[in-house]
């Protein structure tokens, strides 16, 4: 238990209660701010630390089963700063009402610059898993859990054969091809819908998103800020179209408009989905330490966003935090432990990690046990144990590892950093006709996989194949030049941010 600065708050109460309405247990923390439970059964567990002259913090909720330890730690604030909550909102709600935009943000964007200034910190794949992990972030984007039913298209497009002149029919299948990423085949049904009634107000956001995702970025702008002036008095509708507008500017290309827009509409509209693509897009351009303190403040008001969660890990990471990254990954995946996207974020980060955290073993443990027919989950899970072996005379740690891997290239052969992986493990065994079959695979299958063909290269080497040997290397280098090059353009090509931190004022002592 801690405060706002990083002091632990002795003699706070945490409570802790089974999600299926069980016994309420409590307990004070130390003098350390310290706490402890033991002996919990298997189940859902909520937990929640209160103390007098701060609001509650609530987490949860966390799956716990047999044989698994959970550190949580709980950072709780004045009042005055977060507004207290009866209980943890439900994902993507922040209680009755809409939350307040709790304080000023503590940094400022003022421009943009190209990457070519950034560097890198530790190795290229490093790097690179740094750069792949904040464009995966920003494809989560969307409103959570907002998908209904879609009408049959062919039911809708009879509709509106039958009655042309209705606005409904025209509505609902213009809705229906956008939700189905059919853009540009909605427009003559949401122009049409416009025409019957030029008045109405979701028929005309959704024509404008529509030119949007149709690349007509003009007119989508014109549409949204037309939409805009027009919303006066409704500021969830105005946070909707300055979001709108986010979407388009950074499609556009100008991502210091779109953090603008993304800001105002959170700041109009604190909602999760709001918070995550502010975040998301801070993220993107390396904008770090801002990304983290957005993420920071949506988990706040949105403790069950697994995806905020995500985020916030994500950031962690790419700011050089790798424990402070596993822990939100791990909680993450806690909210919804049926759910792969936050396993997967937290195995491609292990995956190029030497240390291993003990919550990512367990999680990764869990994901493959919760979906044992999924590739990916047994071979993170079979990474994983190859690097939290003792040694070489490790043999039940290599056993299970090796079976996990064979099990990820039987559920899914194109996976060519599975048999990357066994061909490894096969190489510290010394067998190498093995690991030269393993990192044949890897090759057919990813033929772009540069670490196959130099571990290729070197397993020729050992047996005696000095030509293949000279050949994979020289494959090796030019796609390892290859990628560099690609990975320069990029960034000659992005947009960084630019942009300064304000000192937060202090926090004040309990």
């Amino acid at each position: 238990m801690r405060d706002a600065a990083g002091q632990p708050i002795p003699n706070a109460t945490i409570y802790l209660q089974i999600k299926d309405g069980g016994q309420v247990q409590s307990i004070n923390a130390d003098k350390a701010g310290h706490y402890y439970f033991s002996g919990l059964r298997d189940g859902i567990y909520m937990l929640r630390a209160e103390m007098n002259g701060f609001s509650p913090a609530t987490f949860g909720p966390c799956a716990v089963v047999s044989g698994e330890t959970k550190t949580l730690d709980l950072t709780i604030d004045t009042p005055k700063k977060i507004p207290a909550q009866s209980s943890s909102p439900p994902s993507g709600k922040a209680g009755n009402g809409s939350p307040e935009f709790f304080d000023e943000p503590q940094f400022t964007v003022a421009g943009v610059t190209d990457g070519t200034n950034l560097g890198g910190h530790g190795s290229n794949t490093v790097v690179r898993t740094k750069d792949a992990l904040a464009k995966d972030i920003a494809s989560l984007s969307g409103s959570p859990g907002q998908e209904s039913r879609k009408p049959v298209e062919a039911t809708l497009r009879a509709e509106v054969e039958h009655y042309p002149d209705s606005f409904d029919a025209n509505h609902r299948l213009g809705k229906s091809l956008v939700d189905s990423g059919k853009a540009s085949e909605a427009l003559v049904y949401l122009e049409r819908a416009s025409k019957l009634k030029p008045g109405d107000y979701p028929n005309s956001f959704l024509l404008a998103m529509a030119y949007g995702d149709a690349g007509q970025y003009q007119r989508a702008r014109t549409s949204a800020q037309a939409l805009l002036t027009a919303q006066t008095g409704d500021k969830k509708a105005q946070a909707d179209l300055h979001h709108l507008l986010g979407d388009i500017e950074e499609k556009t290309g100008n991502p210091l408009e779109a953090v603008r827009e993304y800001q105002r509409a959170s700041e109009l509209n604190p909602s999760e989905p709001n918070f995550f693509d502010w975040g998301a897009e801070l993220l993107l351009h390396r904008a770090i330490e801002p990304a983290i303190e957005v993420f920071s403040k949506g988990n706040q008001l949105f403790p069950q966003s697994a995806r905020l969660l995500v985020g916030l890990g994500v950031a962690s990471y790419t700011n050089g935090s790798y424990d402070q990254a596993a822990q939100r990954l791990c909680q993450a995946s806690d909210l919804n432990p049926n759910d792969p996207k936050a396993y997967l974020f937290l195995g491609k980060i292990q995956a190029v990690e030497t240390i291993q955290s003990d919550c990512s073993s367990e999680r990764l443990a869990r994901f493959v046990k919760l979906q044992p027919n999924n590739a990916l989950a047994n071979y993170y899970y079979g990474v994983n144990l190859w690097k939290r072996r003792k040694g070489p005379d490790d043999m039940a740690s290599l056993g299970q590892a090796e079976s996990h891997l064979k099990r990820a290239v039987e559920l899914d052969p194109t996976l060519g950093v599975g048999y990357l992986q066994l061909g490894i493990l096969y190489s510290e065994r010394q067998d190498f006709p093995s690991a030269v079959f393993a990192f044949q695979e890897a090759t057919k299958a990813t033929p772009q996989l540069e670490e196959a063909h130099y571990r290729l290269s070197q397993a020729y080497k050992r047996t005696g194949d000095k030509a293949k040997a000279e050949e994979e290397l020289q494959v090796y280098n030019q796609i390892s030049k290859k990628k560099d090059e690609e990975v320069e353009r990029e960034r000659r090509e992005s947009r960084q941010f630019v942009y300064t931190l304000r000192s937060p004022a202090p926090s004040p002592q309990p």
